[in-house]
């Protein structure tokens, strides 16, 4: 049975049907947390609650932390991007930890940022030591995924693609919300993660509505199964596993593509971000983004994600 923990600057909850239950505990660490299972469990059988709405939430994930990511892993958006999900290699890159933050922490903008972009992503949390050489399959998967988490990978797309730089362009302060909890998942649930659909709203409108079984290329056991090879994971690390279509960029149509190849690079890229300048759907000063990850019969549910965008000066 799923149990979904909560992170205050000073405790650890566990969610219960009448409110958030203490848990009895020293850990400080997400990995510490998920070894402490005797008393998240007392916690989950606690009726010491508290309402849930009067606690200050931060990320369920601690930090520090290995983040990776999972690049174009949803066949409606590489389609969006212009590329075939057909031909699609299983890749990933780096996030640097300081960019997680809250479920209800503003986003903040740098100001040298023009083109700032969203993608609802399921993270996954490591429950224990995955070391290189590790074999990871379906009916294991359990040993190494502890539970699930909305977040949500914000990109700057101008700094992003003219250098193909995805580190910084994805590692600013914010840049990966985390949470509102850490759903932990036993085996039978795990088999759900299919059945999860990821939806994200700016300002009530919707932007991106996808189930993972239409719209997933890789799972979750083929991602940690390659990440193996070469990556060694720990208790509380952080797996993002993609975005579907939607996000605020979108390739230009087939003929400005080619016109666009044909151009020196420094020189093309100019002309694509001042074609996107008249986009409104990059994320602009004060939007409110709203990410909900959940099957739709409720089953598995990981909550609701509500950030505001703010601008640097």
């Amino acid at each position: 049975m799923s149990l979904s923990v909560l992170r205050t600057a000073d405790a650890w909850w566990v969610a219960t049907p009448t409110g958030a239950a203490k848990v009895d505990t020293p850990a400080v660490t997400t990995a510490e947390l998920l070894a402490d299972r005797p008393a998240l469990d007392g916690a989950a059988a606690s009726n010491a609650t508290v309402p849930v709405e009067g606690l200050k939430l931060v990320s369920p994930v601690t930090t520090p932390c290995r983040v990776i990511a999972q690049m174009t892993n949803f066949a409606s958006h590489v389609s969006d991007s212009g590329m075939n999900p057909a031909t699609i290699p299983l890749t990933f890159f780096r996030k640097a930890s300081g960019s997680i933050s809250g479920p209800y922490d503003d986003v903040i903008k740098p100001a040298h940022v023009r083109f700032l972009d969203y993608e609802a992503e399921i993270g996954l949390v490591i429950g224990r030591s995955l070391p290189v050489g590790a074999t990871v399959t379906i009916d294991n998967l359990t040993d190494y995924i502890a539970g699930l988490v909305v977040t949500n990978d914000i990109s700057a797309r101008d700094l992003q693609l003219p250098q193909t730089q995805f580190y910084e362009s994805k590692s600013y302060p914010t840049f990966t919300p985390t949470g509102p909890a850490l759903v932990l998942l036993d085996a039978d649930e795990l088999k759900r993660f299919a059945d999860l659909r990821l939806r994200l709203w700016v300002n009530g409108q919707p932007r991106q509505d996808a189930t993972v079984a239409d719209d997933m290329i890789y799972p979750p056991d083929e991602a940690l199964a390659a990440l193996s090879r070469f990556q060694r994971l720990d208790a509380g690390d952080l797996v993002l596993t993609g975005t579907p279509v939607g996000t605020a960029i979108s390739a230009p149509p087939k003929p400005i593509q080619t016109l666009f190849s044909l151009l020196p690079s420094r020189v093309k890229w100019k002309a694509f971000f001042n074609s996107q300048a008249n986009n409104p759907n990059y994320l602009q000063d004060g939007d409110l983004v709203e990410v909900k990850i959940a099957t739709d019969d409720g089953a598995v549910e990981l909550g609701t994600q509500r950030t505001m965008v703010r601008f640097a000066q």
